[in-house]
């Protein structure tokens, strides 16, 4: 189903600009897609689009500093600010500060289903207000030149999750969004939790894929529940683009695949230890910068997952990491306690080095 390519422009102004293959991309994530992790990322995947954390409207205007909520690293292109909030001119605001710090999209949380956000009219209570969604929408497309995108769940509550959602998608589509990322369940805001809303509720992907059929002139992307990049495959079958959130996270090596499978191109590192090499200069800078070992390196504790030594790894940095003066060369010694060795390949090699050696 998709048919983007990193050629095709855009026109905003008369001017072109390039479009994002949205082929892949990681999902936005509280505490956890931070700027450590995506540039961490990116040491696995040139190609992978990375979202920010959900940054309200709030936290952009009148947090300080502002680098503090909207600072990232070059490497970590292509990125977009996902933004929290439903006033139109504080979202059209941000938007531009967005552009202005160089993000190459803008996308409006239309999924969150916390408390703390429903009470301030953010992320998926949203969906109970398409026209309030369509005005952000316009604002914000006024207000910039980068994509503006909307990420949203299949319904809210007693939701019709077919009506319902194809009036919120028309709607909104008609205001000028042309690409929607969906979250193929739905967040039930009262009776289940932040928590449960990510598992709870009936994964129905069909119905996203209907939304493409029903809309072929949208982008239409997926998400919830997807773990695999045979997955994806098999998804990118029905609809535009996959976005995968905690597998992503948990098994970073997941997106070292991304590249080769998806992209059709080699992927930056051939290992889990090249990786790991790779991102000690950018640990350095960090740390320089007055950064925490803990900080960065929860985000690698799941790097080698499977491996002999996996264990060692996390815990050496789980129990040292955060203690003052940790640095590279604890992070170095986490390393070298593993091998990428399977357990089988691991038991060969030592059956190899039992046997006489033979003249």
């Amino acid at each position: 189903m998709n048919d983007n390519t990193t050629q095709q422009t855009r026109m905003k102004s008369g001017t072109a600009l390039p479009v994002l293959d949205r082929t892949f991309s990681v999902a936005p994530m509280m505490d956890w897609t931070t700027r450590d992790y995506r540039a961490f990322a990116r040491t696995l995947t040139k190609r992978a689009l990375l979202y920010t954390e959900m940054v309200t409207t709030g936290a952009v205007l009148h947090g300080s500093p502002r680098e503090r909520f909207l600072g990232y690293s070059d490497v970590e292109h292509p990125i977009a600010l996902q933004l929290g909030g439903s006033d139109s001119g504080e979202l059209a605001e941000c938007a531009a500060i967005a552009e202005a710090w160089g993000y190459d999209e803008v996308n409006l949380n239309v999924g969150c289903p916390s408390d703390r956000v429903q009470n301030n009219m953010i992320g998926a209570c949203l969906m109970g207000y398409p026209e309030k969604v369509a005005d952000a929408v316009r604002a914000m497309q006024a207000a910039v030149s980068i994509p503006v995108t909307v990420k949203c769940r299949i319904g809210i509550d007693d939701q019709d999750e077919d009506a319902d959602l194809a009036r919120f998608i028309d709607i909104v589509a008609d205001a000028g969004c042309e690409t929607f990322t969906v979250h193929a369940r739905k967040a039930w805001l009262k009776g289940l939790s932040p928590k449960e809303n990510r598992d709870v509720p009936p994964l129905n992907y069909p119905r996203v894929h209907r939304l493409k059929q029903d809309r072929p002139e949208l982008h239409i992307g997926i998400n919830g529940g997807i773990k695999t990049l045979e997955e994806c495959q098999a998804q990118l079958e029905h609809v535009d683009s996959v976005m995968i959130g905690r597998e992503a996270y948990q098994n970073p090596w997941l997106l070292a695949e991304v590249d080769a499978l998806l992209y059709g191109e080699p992927g930056p590192v051939a290992s889990r230890v090249e990786a790991a090499q790779a991102f000690r200069p950018y640990i350095q800078q960090r740390l320089d910068e007055g950064a925490k070992l803990n900080h960065i390196t929860r985000h690698l504790l799941g790097l080698f997952q499977g491996c002999p030594g996996g264990r060692r790894f996390r815990r050496l940095l789980s129990e040292h990491a955060h203690k003052e003066g940790a640095g590279l060369r604890l992070f170095d010694d986490a390393v070298g306690l593993v091998s990428e060795l399977s357990q089988e390949q691991s038991q060969e090699q030592a059956q190899k080095r039992e046997q006489p050696a033979t003249t």
